[in-house]
């Protein structure tokens, strides 16, 4: 989403670009100080890496079902996610924002 390649992150942590697949895939766990490396050098609070993962307060409470949110991942994974992450955050106005969101709920028949 920033448009920072595994290597550059690598670098800014010392570490090599395959250490952090590792990271990303879920094979090598990530100590809590590396974290909070990453997220300064990323500009995220901590938190971000912690939206809608399991445990959640929201979730906590009961109510809902819990989806897999594997498929944020993989959607931003892809070309067409990247590409369209990166347009709409480009995008100033919040109406203009709110609408396209709003577009794509009705072309995907979520109403």
């Amino acid at each position: 989403m920033l448009g920072m390649s595994q290597e550059k992150l690598g670098e800014a942590l010392g570490i090599t670009f395959q250490q952090i697949q590792k990271y990303e895939k879920g094979t090598n766990r990530i100590g809590a100080s590396r974290l909070q490396h990453i997220a300064t050098i990323l500009k995220v609070p901590v938190s971000f890496f912690f939206e809608d993962a399991p445990g959640t307060p929201e979730e906590a409470e009961g109510f809902g079902e819990t989806q897999p949110t594997s498929y944020v991942v993989d959607f931003l994974s892809s070309s067409e996610g990247l590409s369209l992450n990166k347009a709409f955050v480009r995008i100033e106005n919040p109406k203009v924002r709110r609408r396209i969101v709003d577009l794509v709920r009705s072309l995907a028949g979520d109403d």
